[in-house]
């Protein structure tokens, strides 16, 4: 009985963070196994508690958004890892195979065509209005020709590519540990003026209610119809018990290449009137079940804890292990996230861990047999030597180094400045720069354009002769003719990507000073900045020394010329671009292109899209399939100039 409670209380914990904090304090891996482990304990003593996580659904909803019953309770799914379990659940039924998104369950409601209600699943009985968020769902239709009443259950998401980028944009306070918490917290954001900018994606897998539609029994059918509609619908398969084990793998294959991060598949019974006919558990329907691939383990000795100082100043710790194989790959790091971790797995050098593949992708210790705790916490940073500080993040507990002239902080910001997208000077890699700041030749970005002073020292460097040196010059000398917003970009200011950078250049028409003197009330203006994004324009250009480095760096550069298109022939046309190119450089050229003539470039085909552009016509590209079906033209670079010069 005590280890039910003690099992009841650490789920009940870890349920209130993911639900209520859009964090975690453990992975899915520990938290199944935890689960599972009562699951048996209540089976073997026949006694179930009343606060057990085994017969509740979620966790109860507490927020400051309206609260709003559920119409039919959203109940959970049971679930297995044995692929003869998914054969055996679906007999001689037919079913529908499909992943299991992992984002946050939304359940859209419109009414005479008109989206009037979005919330999220919550505890499964009452969950939280989010109408003024999902209105800025990347793709989904605002208005339907359908005129009754249509209820649609999905899965909100966030891709990997936006991940990466949003969170590289975020205070180390305000990181998320994946797409799933980053997705969660930013539909739940009670200004919807920060969800407007992170590229939220609905995935629908059930219509829930259609009025005075008329179906077949196939659930399969209103998939097919909610694409009709617009909506992107899952990934999905018709399967028999003939064929569900090639289909699981099949599934599993494509994992590396989805944009979306996934939990494992979802099988449910394709027949309506038979999965109606079969009810319910008190927590689980009859008619569905879940399939989780069961994590490929692998033991292994903890050598060390690397800690890593980031541009943000956090210090990162990486386990580094003796090398094992993992889902077809020799692996033998994983990130552990922060310091909560560290400790809660109570690592110590020699320990015997347990590691896997995170969502069969990214490598994570699960459990440690040993549990030495002999792992001491750097009182200093490694890479400045500055004393660290302990501070509090969403997930958990953090080390960091709080000296902002950190070589470390410094190395990392100079390598943003440099990157493709922002200054673009080829030939400065993390390492060169680290070599050239441990020499004292940079300090800050403006010395990059005095590093010519050097010119002997460099030379005499490993891996520099007069060539490499020459190509480093002219590539630093064709930097300083920029487009304005590159070097916004460039700049690291929090929360401002390359996107924001473009909207903020074009809001003051491309003038420097006006940008640098914007008010918040200015820059709340600009279509997709919140107070967030407003604050640390703000906070930056109000920064001395941050504006003292600006004037220098104008000694050196001078801003490309922007040609504003008095025509906008392009404006409310919507562009999807994929496969390659040759006309342009590459796809970013020929999407700036396209931004430039005011339309809109996009990352996925949907309904409003008007064009793909694919010079392969024929491809066989699910872009191409997408637009296929939904009768978008696909056009070659040539049929796009032809476009624009009419």
């Amino acid at each position: 009985m005590e280890r039910m409670r003690q099992l009841i209380d650490i789920l009940n914990r870890a349920s209130e963070a993911y639900y209520q904090k859009d964090s975690e304090i453990m992975s899915d891996f520990q938290y199944d196994r935890l689960y599972d482990e009562l699951v048996s304990l209540e089976a073997e003593t026949g006694i179930v508690l009343s606060d057990s996580p085994t017969r509740n659904v979620g966790h109860k909803v507490l927020s400051a958004l309206t609260k709003v019953r559920h119409e039919s309770r959203m109940l959970s799914l049971d679930k297995t890892k044995e692929v003869g379990r998914l054969k055996e659940f679906l007999g001689s039924e037919e079913g529908i195979l499909s992943y299991k998104m992992d984002g946050l369950t939304v359940v859209l409601t419109y009414n005479n065509g008109e989206l009037v209600q979005a919330v999220t699943r919550g505890n499964g009985e009452i969950g939280e209005d989010i109408t003024h968020n999902a209105v800025f769902f990347r793709n989904i239709p605002l208005k339907l020709g359908f005129k009754g009443e249509m209820v649609i259950r999905g899965e909100a998401v966030i891709s990997f590519e936006d991940f990466d980028r949003i969170n590289e944009n975020l205070a180390p306070e305000e990181k998320y540990k994946n797409p799933r918490n980053l997705c969660s917290g930013t539909v739940r954001q009670l200004n919807s003026e920060i969800s407007a900018g992170r590229n939220v994606n609905f995935i629908a897998f059930s219509l829930v209610k259609a009025e005075g539609m008329t179906f077949g029994d196939s659930k399969a059918e209103r998939l097919d119809y909610l694409e009709k509609m617009g909506f992107t619908a899952v990934e999905r398969k018709i399967v028999t018990s003939d064929n569900i084990e090639e289909s699981v793998r099949e599934f599993e294959n494509r994992i590396p290449q989805n944009k979306y991060a996934t939990d494992g598949l979802v099988l449910t019974y394709n027949s309506m009137e038979y999965s109606q006919s079969l009810g319910a558990t008190a927590k689980f329907p009859r008619d569905s079940i879940a399939f989780k691939w069961a994590d490929e383990l692998a033991e292994t000795r903890l050598i060390s804890i690397d800690w890593s100082t980031s541009r943000t100043g956090l210090i990162n710790p990486i386990a580094v292990f003796e090398p094992v194989e993992l889902e077809g790959t020799t692996v033998n790091r994983a990130s552990l996230h922060n310091l909560s971790i560290v400790e809660n797995l109570k690592l110590g050098i020699g320990d015997t861990i347990m590691v896997y593949k995170a969502n069969m992708i990214i490598p994570q210790v699960a459990e440690n047999m040993t549990q030495s705790g002999n792992i001491d916490i750097p009182k200093i940073c490694p890479v400045c030597g500055e004393e660290t500080e302990i501070i509090s993040l969403r997930d958990g507990r953090a080390l960091k180094c709080p000296n902002p002239n950190c070589k470390a902080q410094r190395v990392l910001s100079l390598e943003h400045f440099v990157s493709r997208d922002a200054m673009n000077i080829e030939g400065l890699s993390e390492a060169t720069i680290e070599k050239f700041v441990e020499k004292g030749f940079i300090d800050n970005y403006t010395d990059l354009f005095r590093l010519d002073r050097y010119r002997d020292e460099i030379m005499e460097m490993e891996g520099f002769g007069e060539k490499s040196y020459g190509n480093l010059i002219s590539a630093i000398e064709k930097s300083k003719n920029v487009h304005i917003a590159n070097f916004i970009y460039a700049l690291g200011i929090n929360n401002v990507g390359l996107s924001n950078a473009k909207l903020l250049c074009k809001k003051y028409k491309y003038d420097m000073d006006k940008i640098r003197n914007a008010s918040s009330d200015e820059l709340l203006e600009i279509d997709g900045f919140g107070e967030v994004i407003a604050n640390s324009v703000r906070k930056y250009f109000s920064h001395g020394k941050n504006i003292r480095l600006i004037d220098e760096a104008m000694e050196y550069i001078s801003f490309i010329p922007e040609e504003e298109s008095g025509e906008n022939i392009l404006e409310g046309k919507t562009f999807v671009i994929t496969g390659d190119v040759h006309i342009y450089k590459n796809r970013k050229e020929l999407q700036a292109h396209i931004e430039k003539l005011g339309g809109k470039a996009a990352s996925s085909v949907s309904s409003k899209t008007d064009y793909l552009i694919n010079n392969n016509a024929n491809s066989t590209s699910s872009k191409n399939k997408k637009a296929k079906e939904l009768g978008i033209p696909i056009i070659s670079e040539e049929e796009f100039e032809s476009m624009i010069r009419r």
